[in-house]
């Protein structure tokens, strides 16, 4: 279990992370291009690849959900109240990943040395 609060601690915590509307629900940004969003205060929708959302529904059901935008794999919804925190801090450092630009994206690097050995496996190239 995770709490909302928690969630916005983990996705401030990440390199110029803000908070922001979004036609009425609070997004996390990385220079204007959102990487989660919260409908409401027991789910988390994270943009990961289509991929890690399949991966993620397949493994635990109960707490990840595919949420879908007309015909379009949009992002997975998290039950805040059955994933752990380690997850959603995963799920959310990925979504920063593909969002964030690469002077962005090395920056975490130099914060973290682990984040660049777990980012080659999604981003080939860096």
């Amino acid at each position: 279990m995770i709490t909302l609060a928690q969630v916005r601690a983990l996705a401030l915590a990440l390199p110029e992370a803000l908070e922001q509307d979004h036609h009425g629900l609070p997004s996390f940004r990385v220079r204007g291009k959102i990487f989660a969003t919260v409908p409401d205060g027991s789910h988390l929708r994270v943009m990961v690849d289509e991929g890690e959302i399949r991966a993620c529904v397949a493994q635990e059901p109960d707490a990840f959900a595919e949420f879908w935008w007309g015909s379009k794999l949009a992002c997975l919804v998290v039950e805040l109240d059955r994933a752990d925190a380690q997850q959603v801090r995963e799920l959310l450092t990925d979504a920063w990943l593909r969002k964030a630009p690469r002077t962005l994206v090395r920056a975490l690097e130099a914060q973290s040395p682990d984040a660049r050995e777990d980012d080659s496996k999604r981003r080939p190239g860096l």
